[in-house]
């Protein structure tokens, strides 16, 4: 029967050079996803939904839009096959229409030969992809192919969010990773101990967080937690602040107040950036912690405190320690309990719940609740975030803020990620128009290269992971790091 449409009816559809069907293998059934086509072709729709249903899609078909928008409202629909017909714009208003309401389908437009412009126009309402008219079976084949699997993806993406929303952290803390779920475990312990805890991580990890999350679970949870920021103060200033000033030690000092140390009355202190103080008060803080009083400036005696100490610095106190810019008796003291937050890009599983953590707080009070297309999404895995958490939240508020709806798109976020989007979109494209020889050996990705590289190197030097990150020009972080990412325990003993 197919055969009989496309040699009689439909050969203003197909190409004269298309081949008969029967002499043509089609793949084998692989999807098991919705397809609907709205064309008011029958003969096209029928070709459309025998070639759709050999590659396992479940088909309906309609010639008119009314019917089309019922369909999609009582049916399950993966992929939308429509046809825009020229001069007509009730197709690109149904296209808009779904990826308003049904953002996760997957929209294919049909067009004229020569209606550029029209599938430009798709293209920008949401399309995900395009055919024009004529077109082979291959053609078809090739672009359901693409959609179903796009859509597949991004079903798994919207499974794995849902998971991710019902998944908890530690209190205010957000992340379900392994790194995150070792995290939660030191520090359920470190909370119930009055010992100094030395928080590091790079900038935006969230640091104080951790401090906060410390103070909140431990014995002591409903007295103070007094922050103070040690890079943002004059160092005058963060001495009054910290151990306190009597009456008249200073121009202004009309009368005399506690210190953070004194007012904590048991609570937790936070020293975030400790590794901005200078080396003198860094000698009065040793001498607190280690004696456990203060003495207010332009004081004569000293005040017992009982205040536990978190400290924080994105800066590396060892090297500073070994350069004489920071006491090695103070970083002791400090370095009772060390915490380590993991970057963001160390964690990228935890990025879909961030997002939605943030969303959801975007959307207290309006109207609309924010979501992320699975595109903007995908976009977000890729980027290293070097701002970490910080630049995330940032992210998600400039894209609320410019959404024009409740679905964030690509076009929502940072110029840089949209840029990253497109290469992606550029590099994808590429890689499906070039012929098999050229995809599968003739050239081989960076990342695959520098991969074979580093542990080709690792095997030929017996294992020694130091010896080959000196010899690959590398540092032994970023070694170390790869080959977390590549998931190989032991790399010498092979792949």
């Amino acid at each position: 029967m197919l055969e009989t449409v496309f040699h009689t009816t439909v050969m203003d559809f197909l190409p004269q050079s298309a081949e008969p069907l029967e002499a043509r293998e089609l793949p084998e059934r692989r999807f098991r996803l919705h397809l609907l086509v709205v064309d008011c072709d029958a003969a096209v729709r029928s070709a459309c939904a025998e070639i759709a249903t050999s590659l396992g899609f479940a088909v309906q078909s309609t010639c008119e839009l009314a019917q089309a928008r019922t369909l999609l409202q009582g049916h399950a629909v993966d992929v939308l096959l429509v046809n825009l017909p020229r001069g007509d714009h009730h197709g690109l208003e149904l296209v808009s229409e779904v990826k308003l309401l049904y953002p996760g389908i997957a929209v294919i437009a049909m067009t004229a030969s020569g209606s550029v412009n029209a599938a430009v126009e798709a293209m920008r309402c949401g399309a995900a992809d395009y055919l024009t008219k004529p077109f082979a079976v291959d053609e078809l084949s090739t672009v359901l192919e693409r959609a179903a699997s796009t859509v597949t993806v991004d079903q798994s993406s919207r499974q794995l969010r849902e998971q991710l929303r019902l998944s908890q952290g530690l209190g205010a803390m957000i992340g379900r990773s392994p790194e995150m779920e070792k995290l939660y475990r030191i520090l359920s312990k470190v909370a119930q101990s009055s010992h100094p805890v030395l928080v590091l991580g790079e900038s935006g990890t969230g640091k104080e967080l951790v401090a906060r999350t410390i103070h909140a679970f431990g014995p002591n949870a409903n007295k103070p937690f007094l922050p103070v920021d040690c890079g943002s103060l004059v160092p005058t200033l963060i001495e009054s602040e910290l151990f306190g000033y009597v009456k008249g030690a200073f121009t202004g000092a009309m009368k005399s107040k506690d210190g953070l140390f004194v007012s904590a009355e048991g609570g937790t202190v936070f020293l975030d950036e400790i590794g901005e103080l200078t080396l003198d008060l860094q000698a009065k803080l040793l001498r607190a912690l280690q004696e456990k009083e203060v003495r207010p400036v332009g004081a004569t005696h000293r005040v017992p405190i009982k205040a536990r100490i978190v400290a924080a610095t994105n800066r590396d106190l060892a090297s500073m320690v070994e350069k004489g810019s920071f006491r090695k008796d103070l970083f002791y003291r400090l370095n009772v309990v060390n915490l380590r937050l993991p970057a963001l890009r160390d964690r990228r599983e935890d990025i879909p719940l961030l997002a939605a953590h943030f969303l959801d707080r975007m959307s207290k009070g309006q109207v609309r609740k924010f979501t992320l297309n699975d595109e903007a999404l995908r976009t977000m895995m890729r980027h290293d975030w070097p701002g970490n958490i910080r630049e995330l939240e940032n992210c998600i508020e400039r894209a609320c803020s410019l959404s024009s709806g409740p679905v964030l798109q690509l076009g929502d976020l940072p110029s840089q990620l949209q840029q990253q989007g497109l290469e992606a979109h550029r590099v994808a494209a590429a890689v499906a128009d070039a012929p098999p020889t050229l995809r599968s050996a003739e050239v081989q990705p960076l990342a695959e290269m520098e991969r074979q590289a580093i542990l080709g190197a690792i095997r030929t030097l017996g294992g020694d992971k130091l010896l080959a990150a000196r010899l690959l020009g590398i540092g032994k972080t970023t070694l170390y790091r790869k080959l977390k990412e590549y998931g190989i325990a032991d790399p010498a003993m092979g792949d």
